[in-house]
């Protein structure tokens, strides 16, 4: 397929640009696959759609400051970092302990700055100057580097201290502390728990207390995965041909708990209900391995790192149902949810979306394909 069949025109004012004024107040867009009928509800509305029968499946990765603002030591002039992941991290991996890793000192990293970088160079972060990062060499990606980073504190708490949380990039920011601050309530899920992401799992805002109380009155299971979000999310299609498309790797993991609970909700016919696009990707990944091996079960525990792109035609092993917000004309995100629906079925959604106002994007509101 052709990446131009995914366009959609956008107007620029329904790109959310921050958060609702209350957790879970978004709009959510329910699309019907068997009729193609379109329902205008609201996000706590997701609890009539599920039953104790289904199994709702969310991802529980955190998003930490990863974004640092400093100065070349040598120029003094500005450059900005972004930690993607520590080094290494790479299809070879298994990643049983991502968080763990986290207390590495060298990384991979998006390095942007207004001159050519080489090897050697060293930039300073903070107020005081107290983080050093070093230029080690240049990675495959554009303007991705291996650093190196010295300080005589855990890199983790000064990035809780000066580092930003790293909002995508259609997200306009001024960058003052209230910004800040409420970024780092707002653009995290409230079941966070395995620290990796440079990129929330959006779908996952919407939900509240109150949703999952509602829920658990319906008797509905809920478990997690865990994937953590890198910046490839963002990284726009540039191929003509869909298929000549490559996923950066992120690692995830499956518990015991979430395999069981995905191939006992198989086995009695209820329907797995994924919680954003990192859920899908994990558990179709897991379940593609596992259909290589043969078996009964649809999925297994297990680590690892997942570059899966997931476009039409695809045969999806596991979701069912799909809660997420609405894509990027041209995405990989849009391509997915056009494998799950249909891609003229999304893209008549969408204009309608456009028409009824919805916000778009990571702040935005949502949609339930069902």
């Amino acid at each position: 397929m052709k990446t131009c069949q995914f366009w959609y025109p956008l107007p620029e004012r329904l790109i959310a640009q921050h958060p609702s004024p209350r957790r879970g107040d978004d709009k959510m867009m329910v699309l019907h696959r068997d009729t193609c009928v379109l329902e205008h509800r609201t996000a706590p509305d997701i609890v009539s759609y599920i039953t104790d029968k289904d199994l709702l499946v969310v991802n529980d990765t955190k998003v930490f400051p990863a974004r640092l603002e400093g100065i070349w030591s040598d120029t003094q002039g500005a450059v900005e970092i972004l930690l993607v992941s520590p080094a290494p991290l790479d299809a070879a991996d298994d990643t049983p302990s991502f968080s763990a890793a986290l207390e590495a000192t060298s990384w991979n990293a998006i390095v942007g700055s207004g001159r050519t970088c080489r090897p050697g160079q060293k930039a300073v972060f903070g107020p005081n100057a107290e983080l050093e990062a070093t230029l080690v060499r240049p990675l495959g990606g554009i303007g991705m580097w291996r650093v190196d980073f010295s300080s005589s504190r855990p890199l983790m708490d000064l990035l809780q201290e000066f580092g930003r949380t790293p909002v995508p990039p259609y997200v306009k920011r001024e960058g003052t502390a209230e910004e800040e601050k409420a970024d780092r309530e707002r653009y995290q899920t409230i079941y966070a728990r395995e620290t990796g992401s440079v990129a929330a799992p959006t779908a996952g805002l919407h939900f509240t207390e109150e949703i999952f109380d509602a829920l658990d009155k319906k008797g509905v299971q809920r478990v997690a995965v865990t994937l953590h979000v890198g910046p490839g999310t963002f990284r726009p299609v540039k191929c003509d041909d869909i298929e000549d498309h490559h996923m950066d790797f992120e690692a995830f993991s499956v518990s015991k708990e979430t395999a069981d609970a995905v191939n006992a909700c198989k086995k009695r016919g209820g329907r797995v209900f994924c919680v954003g696009s990192t859920t899908v990707r994990t558990l179709e990944s897991v379940a593609a391995s596992v259909a290589q091996e043969g078996g009964d079960d649809v999925v297994k525990p297990g680590t690892g790192a997942s570059d899966i792109f997931i476009y039409p035609p695809y045969r999806f092993r596991v979701c069912d149902c799909m809660l997420t917000n609405f894509h990027l004309p041209q995405s990989t995100l849009l391509m997915m949810v056009s494998a799950l629906a249909g891609r003229e079925r999304i893209l008549s959604a969408y204009a309608m979306a456009v028409r009824a106002g919805y916000k778009f994007f990571s702040y935005g509101d949502c949609m339930l394909i069902v």
